[in-house]
């Protein structure tokens, strides 16, 4: 107080509030716009299409704007084993290609530095099937496994398959087409970490006597966990609402329909859309609760 008596009864000022500039709020304006045009109006409309009622006495394919919650009971109701199928194929298909995957990226990230001809052959080979349509890769495996295939012939003459046995139109040939359609979306994710490692870690845990399977469950998985969630959202999501591999024109029968697959057939054939939209949005419930569930177990919440 006596200093401020004799400056004349001021204090120093503090430094004004720097105002927030506008260019971010504009530079986000088109993301905005986009999410709001592309996502949110969709989901909006889905939303209330699942609520709608027919229209009496009208045509197959009229309905009218309702607030028809029963569509949920009765999708869920009907429908059941067709997401309990769903969720076990995603999840069956998405250990398999982690199973592939991981060894390969670890190969490609790690082992095959000294090599960058190798590598970068690797994840030509790895990126490869993207530059082919994922419908024809689906039928070529088709194909392959066909009655008249050699496959399917070489694995009857050796025992491995009865006289009747089929291998299209199975729970098997469904599960390995979804298995081999997503690798790349496996391997990807988990190669970036990898890639990453630094070795010297690998080194310190041998100086320390680790054997390498110790070395490999203490350093190099929990290392990679970033990669290995990230690959996995990105197989189980999207294998969960699969409609092509379980298809009866592809790789599946009516015994191993998913619900994409009676989401389509309510779409297209059935012209239920209030059913089709309840089904798709009760299946993006279940899977956001799942992703959320499974991210917060594996403790990179940061990836939500």
């Amino acid at each position: 107080m006596a200093f401020a008596a004799f400056s004349g009864g001021t204090t120093t000022a503090e430094p004004a509030v720097r105002r927030k500039s506008p260019v971010a709020l504009i530079l986000l304006l088109p993301g905005l716009a986009y999410l709001v045009l592309f996502f949110l109006t969709p989901l909006v409309s889905l939303v209330l299409t699942s609520l709608q009622a027919p229209v009496e006495f009208g045509d197959v394919g009229q309905f009218q704007p309702a607030f028809k919650w029963e569509n949920y009971v009765a999708v869920v109701d009907t429908y059941w084993p067709h997401f309990l199928r769903s969720f076990a194929y995603a999840i069956a298909a998405t250990v398999f290609a982690l199973l592939i995957s991981f060894p390969l990226a670890y190969f490609i990230g790690v082992k095959a530095r000294a090599w960058p001809l190798l590598q970068a052959l690797m994840l030509t080979l790895v990126i490869a099937p993207f530059f082919i349509s994922f419908l024809l890769r689906t039928l070529a495996w088709k194909q392959l496994m066909s009655d008249d295939s050699a496959v399917v012939v070489a694995l009857k003459y050796l025992s491995l398959l009865g006289p009747t046995d089929h291998l299209t139109g199975t729970a098997f040939s469904v599960i390995f087409g979804l298995t081999y359609n997503f690798i790349p979306f496996m391997t990807l994710p988990i190669y970036t970490t990898l890639e990453r490692l630094d070795v010297r870690f690998l080194e310190a845990g041998a100086d320390l006597y680790a054997s390498p399977a110790t070395t490999f469950w203490k350093v190099t998985v929990p290392l990679s966990m970033p990669g290995v969630v990230s690959g996995t959202l990105l197989t189980f999501i999207p294998a969960s609402g699969d409609y092509i591999n379980a298809s009866s024109s592809f790789l599946g029968s009516t015994n191993t329909s998913m619900v994409g697959n009676v989401i389509e057939a309510n779409f297209i054939d059935l012209l239920n859309y209030p059913e089709a939209a309840a089904l798709s949005v009760v299946l993006m419930a279940v899977i956001l609760a799942l992703v959320a569930f499974y991210v917060k177990r594996s403790g990179t919440e940061d990836l939500l």
